[in-house]
């Protein structure tokens, strides 16, 4: 009788040994299809990057200075503080 529950903890620890091994197995197959494409996916990276360096470079667009109405219609920001504004109108009586 006393051999029965040794038998079944042995075969409890050979199953979970057994799993341990499947998981490891697992494991180490995911960690090398990441490292292949992240080899991969870097060869890509430095090629683009290569080719990139090596076609020529368009010339950078000049814009035009414009004297347009629009040009001049544009609104400045206004100068001093918002505490002064603020001061100001609490100044003229207005309650906030």
């Amino acid at each position: 009788m006393a051999d029965e529950p040794n038998k079944m903890r042995a075969e409890i620890r050979a199953r979970q040994a057994e799993d341990g091994k499947k998981a490891m197995a697992e494991y180490e197959a995911s960690a090398a299809a990441t490292r292949a494409k992240t080899e991969k996916l870097r060869a890509l990276r430095l090629a683009k990057e290569a080719a990139e360096a090596a076609a020529p470079k368009p010339p950078a667009k000049v814009k035009a200075k414009s004297t347009s109405k629009s040009a001049k219609s544009k609104k400045k920001a206004p100068e001093g503080k918002l505490a002064d504004w603020l001061d100001g109108q609490v100044d003229s009586g207005r309650n906030t």
